[in-house]
């Protein structure tokens, strides 16, 4: 296995301090009385990353292996290419990889050099996140440290983004960790640094939102300078806005949307996916609904449902990646399938997983529909619990590959945009498990954790124990300082066969238990109180697309399971369908080939430098 950081050093760095001194110094993201108004309040929201512990298990493993490895990153190396650029002393080691000033050649095809300082703004909103979750005081140190070196580098020109590649791209990422570090880190600088660099930053960015297209059809100095994401603008200036109060980042964030070539179509049901770049454009979904809700814009939010629905239902493998070539194919055609004998670049898993967590949480939060937590724990067991941690040198885990026969590799330079959406990532796990309605709690993710919230006078809680996805029971123990009538809303997975059992306290909860709905507990909840559920778990097969019909995907829950072979075997439909489970730790399963062989099964999560078949064939 890769080299991994250990609990000990993490700790030994973080310094974590109690939950009690940290709930008292930080405030939560809608207490500040300045804040601007959102038109919409959305009917779920997510808890303060403090309110949730995640327990020994993947998720907790990949949030420390991130902050650690930010935590620990020289703050001179972070620095050096702004440094540079303004004409000031700047010491330490270069970054290497795309971080670079120099280096870049799309001819040679080297992207050393490619966007330099352009995840800087991600590497602080994740220890931002980190820092709300842990209240490590290391951690806000360096924080505070980020934030007053970049201000330090800005002029009022921002002249760093002269001739520079991918204006918005960066401005996006700086706008968040500025953001973020104001938000929940209380940097007394991040918004006034963010309001500099936003009044310059207009010099060097087009009218309008552009499409890809567009940008190609105008003056540009090489290909690579019509890669930039405008249309991702919106969410975070919208965000601005409502942490800010400054009306000119939402007239900003207005200019921005998409609509005429991208959210207006989709809002009419006309799917325009098709041969966009896959990540920048699922991102830009949460601008959709940043619109709805901070404008009460309903264009929008069927823009952002349509826009999603049309990626579950034409672009998605099993696994729940997309975006085979970091681009959507046209449906119908097979492109899916296609893409198993064409490309080991099958889904951008860190940025993808971000992008698509990100979105599902707002639909979520918005419609209550349990098929968006449905969505997102297929992505996050089948694509990114599988990546590698990012290593001391920048090297990072970009593409999960889903080729006839598949591979987990490095990828080839340091420092990439995976580097920066997987420390955001591993962070928002936490408000990605439960979220809070007027009522009550939604748990939304499996795994052990532990949530905590006041009301009314009482503290209550809720401990999840399971070995999820690799058992299929879940136990929830309820804390409460005093008995109190709330709603406990659990997901019941869509896969789910019929009859779940849902238990309080030992006895059957005697309303029936929908598949594909969060199940509604209401009462008197008391300390010590259980609920206990235990999730039939089918074995079922997902064909690539109806084009492909022979190539599938073998699916236990919500878990697909990955042919261990040196190239890509055939199985009998039955005999496939008949797969053992092995019991051991890497959740292996057995199936018989159709020549007679035993093939190991495997999570994606387990796999490490195995040849393998995320599709597997089917004899005729």
């Amino acid at each position: 296995m890769h080299a991994r950081v250990s609990r000990r050093i993490f700790l030994k760095a973080a310094t974590v301090t109690t939950a009690a001194t940290y709930a008292t110094s930080v405030l939560p993201a809608w207490a500040a009385a300045d804040k601007g108004a959102a038109a919409v309040h959305t009917p779920l929201t997510t808890f303060a990353y403090s309110d949730v512990e995640l327990l020994e298990g993947p998720m907790k493993r990949q949030f420390e292996e991130n902050h650690a490895r930010f935590l620990n990153l020289d703050d001179d190396r972070m620095l050096k290419v702004y440094r540079q650029v303004a004409g000031l002393p700047a010491p330490g080691e270069d970054m290497g990889g795309w971080y670079d000033l120099n280096g870049f050649s799309l001819e040679q095809n080297d992207f050393h050099g490619f966007i330099a300082g352009h995840s800087f703004g991600q590497y602080l909103s994740g220890l931002a996140r980190a820092y709300a979750v842990t209240g490590s005081e290391p951690t806000r140190a360096k924080i505070n440290r980020l934030v007053k070196g970049y201000s330090e580098t800005l002029d009022p020109k921002a002249k760093f983004f002269i001739g520079y590649r991918l204006t918005a791209y960066t401005y996006d990422k700086l706008s968040c960790g500025l953001i973020d570090a104001h938000e929940y880190a209380r940097d007394p600088m991040a918004m006034d640094v963010h309001e500099k660099l936003t009044h310059a930053i207009g010099a060097y960015l087009p009218e309008k939102a552009l499409s890809r297209q567009e940008q190609r059809s105008r003056p540009h100095k090489d290909t690579s300078f019509t890669w930039d994401e405008t249309y991702t603008l919106p969410e975070n200036l919208f965000l601005a806005y409502q942490r800010s109060g400054n009306t000119f980042y939402r007239d900003m964030a207005k200019k921005y949307l998409e609509d005429d070539t991208y959210f207006n179509p989709l809002s009419e049901g006309n799917n325009v996916l098709p041969f966009e770049h896959a990540y920048s454009h699922v991102n830009a979904f949460s601008s959709a609904m940043q619109a709805y809700i901070t404008l009460g814009s309903e264009k929008h939010l069927r823009a952002a449902k349509n826009g999603f629905e049309m990626l579950q239902a034409t672009q998605s493998f099993a696994t729940g990646g997309w975006g085979p070539n970091e681009s959507f194919g046209e449906p119908g055609t097979g492109q899916l399938g296609d893409s198993l004998a064409l490309t080991h670049a099958s889904f951008e898993t860190p940025c993808g997983a971000y992008g698509h967590f990100k979105i599902t949480r707002y639909l979520l939060r918005v419609t209550k529909d349990s098929r968006y937590g449905d969505s997102m724990e297929r992505v996050l067991y089948n694509t990114i619990l599988g990546a590698w941690p990012i290593q001391a040198d920048g090297t990072s885990f970009y593409y999960s590959d889903y080729a006839a026969t598949g591979k987990k590799v490095w990828y080839g330079q340091k420092w990439p945009c995976c580097s920066g959406t997987f420390p955001q990532l591993a962070a928002d796990y936490h408000i990605s498990a439960y979220l809070r309605s007027p009522d009550g709690v939604y748990v939304n993710l499996f795994t052990p954790s532990k949530v905590r919230w006041s009301d009314a006078g009482g503290r209550y809680g809720l401990k999840q124990e399971t070995k999820y996805p690799f058992d299929n029971k879940i136990q929830i123990q309820v804390s409460a300082s005093q008995p109190k009538d709330f709603t406990l809303y659990v997901r019941i997975p869509g896969w789910a066969a019929p009859d779940p059992i849902l238990s309080i306290n030992g006895n059957r909860v005697s309303d029936p238990v929908q598949p594909g709905t969060f199940a509604a507990l209401r009462r008197n909840w008391k300390d010590g109180d259980r609920v206990e559920l235990e999730l039939p778990m089918p074995v079922r097969l997902e064909t690539v697309d109806e084009n492909h019909p022979k190539f599938v995907a073998l699916v236990q829950g919500p878990l697909v399971l990955f042919a261990i072979a040196k190239s890509q075997p055939s199985f009998d439909r039955n005999a496939l369908l008949q797969a053992k489970p092995t019991n051991n730790v890497t959740g292996d399963w057995l199936a018989t080939a159709a020549d007679g062989s035993s093939v190991t099964m495997r999570p994606f999560m387990n796999i490490d430098k195995d040849s393998y078949s995320t599709y597997v064939l089917l004899k005729a």
